[in-house]
């Protein structure tokens, strides 16, 4: 297992400010077209209207191309303690592992397709990036706000983008802080720092948050154990809307009112990721399911509407098959629900979950995002 620490910073010089909330999708327009999960590219904005054919793609006339992929992530426990002012008072842990749901970026110098909206989140990397020529389109083979961090592997896809256009070595640590500055200096919305951290550096992480520090453990998985959460980890996606901005704004204010339900939930989902990430190194994927299933009942204490009726439907269903554990991903309040199900016993877990969701097959990204440079149309490689 590798160890790395290091100060907090971006590439731009300006520091994010302190976070007020979880980052919400930062995409911009209707959530019902902002993403697609079918691999339709986003120029920089919604799909064009279906009365409407999509003009002729101006990427013939691109002298350069640059494409970034990078991964989500499941988190296994400690979401909200990675959010300031938690981190950095007493302190934050996170257990989470990347997975194959990828956010998708294509950074070229064609001109910008004009039957395309403008998407908040490309505009401003790209303003940040001092490259706003550029034309940037985002795709996602994930749904729309499903709590598996998607917006900031999207932000991670575009800095590596703009870093590789730029002709920067830009190390993982930087990406992430980068993509989650744009997200609170640029478009004003405040969050924690796992998702980037996980689409920055991939595999299965523990990531420690406090004193002005994030110091990041790259936990080594045995084939074994990836083998094991790959068959064992099921995610349903609920279609609800994720946790809303009230909901997350009420949390953090009892934290800082330092009310005691709160601040004592928070302290057992930290203790809870620290075990999630020696159980995860050791491979017990059975002690894992249920610390995930603890976990989720410290989480929901945070606010009453963080659980919801259909994530205590696929939870109870999947307890009544032989579960070990589950819990909502992300903030919670929508999105995914996490199973873990015991060894032998996945067909049944999945059979007793399907008709509440749309089950979302994963694997394990064991890298971080990438970036390569596909030949242009006319040109060389």
């Amino acid at each position: 297992m590798e160890r790395q620490s290091c100060r907090r910073k971006a590439l731009a010089t300006r520091a994010p400010r302190a976070a007020a909330s979880c980052a919400p999708d930062v995409a911009g327009g209707d959530p019902a077209t902002r993403w697609t999960t079918d691999g339709r590219a986003l120029r920089c904005g919604a799909v064009p209207s279906p009365t409407t054919a999509p003009s002729p793609s101006a990427e013939h006339r691109a002298t350069r191309t640059v494409v970034a992929r990078a991964p989500t992530r499941l988190d296994f426990g400690g979401g909200w303690t990675d959010v300031p002012p938690y981190a950095d008072e007493p302190g934050g842990y996170v257990c989470n592992v990347a997975v194959t749901r990828y956010a998708t970026v294509r950074l070229s110098d064609a001109p910008a397709d004009e039957s395309m909206a403008r998407l908040p989140l490309c505009d401003a990397a790209l303003r940040r990036a001092g490259l706003a020529q550029l034309t940037a389109a985002l795709h996602s083979d994930f749904p729309v706000g499903a709590g598996l961090g998607g917006s900031s592997a999207a932000g991670v896809a575009l800095a590596a983008a703009l870093a590789r256009w730029r002709g920067d070595a830009v190390a993982p640590t930087a990406l992430a802080e980068w993509s989650r500055a744009v997200e609170v200096d640029e478009l004003g919305i405040a969050g924690g720092r796992q998702d980037h951290y996980a689409a920055a550096f991939g595999g299965a992480l523990g990531l420690r948050f406090g004193g002005g520090r994030v110091d990041v453990r790259q936990i080594a998985l045995t084939d074994a154990t990836v083998s094991a959460l790959e068959r064992r980890c099921i995610v349903v996606y609920t279609g609800e809307a994720r946790v809303s901005a009230r909901t997350i704004t009420g949390v953090l204010d009892a934290y800082e009112r330092r009310e005691p339900v709160v601040c004592d939930a928070l302290a057992r989902l930290r203790a809870l990721a620290e075990a999630m990430a020696d159980r995860l190194g050791r491979g017990d994927v059975d002690a894992l399911g249920a610390l995930v299933g603890e976990h989720w009942q410290w989480q929901r204490r945070l606010h009453p509407d963080i659980p919801t009726a259909a994530i205590d439907a696929v939870l109870a269903r999947a307890a009544a098959a032989g579960a070990l554990g589950g819990k909502a991903l992300g903030a919670s309040g929508g999105g995914c629900v996490l199973v873990v199900a015991p060894e032998g016993g996945e067909d049944a877990v999945r059979a007793a979950v399907a008709a509440h969701g749309l089950l979302l097959d994963v694997a394990i990204a064991h890298e971080g995002v990438r970036t390569w440079e596909p030949p242009v149309a006319g040109g060389s490689a």
